[in-house]
Order: structure tokens, then C-alpha cells, then sequence
């Protein structure tokens, strides 16, 4: 990981701190590209991660929006308390589970409150490469939300529109207004609330949108652990464990010391990604793809679980 250097911190809400990092050094940081993501160390043991939302172009700056979760499990709480201007926090290099497809003939943004992040990063490259689009952020007050400053003086500001739920009606977001005719080959881009992606995903398929032009990028996710138990043999090691209904595999293995790398703990991110050697897994993540879970040869072992009484893993 990296050491990064605070270089600004600003509260643009009550629940979201805006956070600029840049190398101690002053050297260039490693590229990232629109919709991009890194991991944010918050404390030993604890890794997070948060959308990019800076100018893929500026190659000296990371910025992130972090709202302070209700429902948060430590990460964002622990980075409104103790993150400050002027301190190092360690990061991972930039990974994109979120790309934008450059070629399409037009984009559509529709960012859910904090969603917005990955959003306005694919409009900078959007808009330097001379593309259609339009970014839509959508919250439920002015007050709550965050880069209204930033967006209103962009270059790009005649293609952000901005909805509110407490405001007139009229310029609430409205997926039949504000969707183009799927005919001409657009692409559809949602981050936010599960709730909120899913009812605008519905929209778009009404509307005739294809599948592949549907993108969406899960900052939280629901998952349940529950299920019977079953065992998991490891194939390199010899060794094998019991995973107790409503354990995962993660916290099974840790028992015979077998340590897998994990970061947000939901399924979303990739990390704990193992190979299957036999055995039907339970999906639940939210990271493979439909096919991919398919072949059911891959499993995320933060959240998913076997159909059988046995899975073996390449471990």
C-alpha cells in the first residue's frame, strides 16, 4: 500500500467529509481510470473502499466523498473522528470494478446521493474526450449533499442536472423523462442506495434498455450468512472445517489458521475471490457476473456458502 498525505479536508455536509490525498512527496500517483476505486486503510486490520471522484487527468490528486454511514461498520465512522488535514493514511493502488465504456454514443450518470462520487470522475473523462452524456444527482436535500461548488463551476456544468426530493416536482429525477430512447445505443450508469438502483434498472428495462448497457456499482450491499452448515476441504493445505450455520467461510477458516485476504466484507469488492475445485457454491455477492456464477467455479468467501454438504477449495 501507499502512504498518502491528507492535503484537504472539508465538510461539505453534516454527514460527508471530502477528503483530498496526495503523495508526501509531491510525485505523480499511479493512473486511474473513470469509476475507479481504492482501498483506504482506516485502521490496522480494517480496509475500506471508496470511489475516486477526482479528474482521472490530474495525476497528483485522489479525492473521495465519504458519507458518515448510520449503518456504518466502523470504516466511515472512524474516518469522520480520526482522519485530519496533514495527516498519512495508506491506500491501495487504484482498481476499477465500475468502467466506463468510452464507445458508446451516449452516457447517462445517475448518481444516488454519495453514488454521485464515481460519477462525476466518467464525466471529467467523458467530457475531455468530446462525448454525449449528462450527469443526473439525485438526493434527498440540497443541504445533505456534497460537490454542488465543484459541479456548478466544472467545464462540464451544462450536463449536470440536479434533483432533490424535499424540492418542486418538476425537477425530481423521472426515469421516462430523463432516459433516452435505448435505440441509440446508450449506456446507463447507477450508483446508490440497492433500493434506488434497482427501481432505476426496472425503468430502464421497461424502457427496452438492454442488459449490457446496464452498469450499477454497490457501495453497500445486504448479505445473509445463514444457511446450513457445511464442510470446506482445502486442497493444498490438507486441512478441512466446518462452517457453522450463520458463519462464514472467511471467519471458519480463521479458526484453523488459515487466513484469507478480505476488505469490505460484503461481496462487492473482489478480494477474497478463491477458486473452486468441486462442490456447488451459494452465491451471494454482488461481484460475479450472472455467467460467471454459472460456471461455479469461483466463490467469494466473505459472504457466499455451498449448496452441499462439502466445497473444495484451491487453498
Amino acid at each position: 500500500m501507499m502512504n498518502l498525505l491528507i492535503s484537504k479536508r472539508e465538510m461539505q455536509s453534516d454527514d460527508i467529509v471530502v477528503l483530498d490525498l496526495v503523495d508526501p512527496d509531491s510525485r505523480t500517483l499511479p493512473a486511474f481510470q473513470p469509476g475507479a476505486h481504492i482501498d483506504i486503510e482506516v485502521e490496522p486490520g480494517l480496509v475500506r473502499q471508496y470511489s475516486l471522484c477526482s479528474d482521472p487527468a490530474e495525476r497528483n490528486l485522489y479525492r473521495l466523498g465519504i458519507l458518515k454511514s448510520s449503518e456504518s461498520r466502523g470504516g466511515s465512522r472512524l474516518i469522520h473522528e480520526r482522519f485530519r488535514e496533514g495527516e498519512l493514511v495508506r491506500a491501495g493502488e487504484p482498481r476499477n470494478l465500475f468502467p466506463l465504456n468510452m464507445d458508446a454514443p451516449q452516457s447517462i450518470l445517475v448518481g444516488g446521493g454519495i453514488g454521485v462520487t464515481p460519477m462525476i470522475s466518467m464525466a471529467y473523462a467523458l467530457y475531455a474526450a468530446g462525448k454525449s452524456f449528462e450527469l443526473h444527482y439525485c438526493a434527498r436535500t440540497r443541504s445533505r449533499a456534497a460537490f454542488l461548488q465543484e459541479l456548478a463551476s466544472a467545464p462540464f456544468a451544462h450536463h449536470v442536472y440536479l434533483h432533490f426530493d424535499d424540492e418542486e416536482e418538476g425537477q425530481r429525477f423521472n426515469a421516462a423523462a430523463h432516459l433516452p430512447d435505448p435505440a441509440n445505443g446508450s449506456h446507463v450508469y447507477v450508483c446508490g442506495p440497492a433500493g434506488f438502483m434497482t427501481w432505476l434498472h426496472e425503468q430502464a428495462r421497461s424502457r427496452g434498455f438492454r442488459e449490457e448497457n446496464l452498469h450499477q456499482e454497490f457501495f453497500n450491499a445486504e448479505v445473509s450468512t445463514q444457511g446450513k452448515a457445511f464442510e470446506v476441504v482445502l486442497a493444498r493445505s490438507g486441512k478441512s472445517v466446518t462452517v457453522a450455520e450463520g458463519q462464514t467461510i472467511v471467519a471458519a477458516l480463521s479458526h484453523i489458521g488459515v487466513r484469507v485476504n478480505v476488505s469490505c466484507e460484503q461481496g462487492i469488492c473482489g478480494t477474497c475471490l478463491c477458486t473452486v475445485l468441486s462442490g456447488e457454491p451459494d452465491h451471494r455477492d454482488s461481484y460475479l457476473t450472472d455467467e460467471e456464477k454459472a460456471e461455479n467455479d469461483q466463490i467469494m468467501v466473505c459472504c457466499s456458502r455451498s449448496k452441499g454438504p462439502t466445497l473444495v477449495l484451491d487453498l
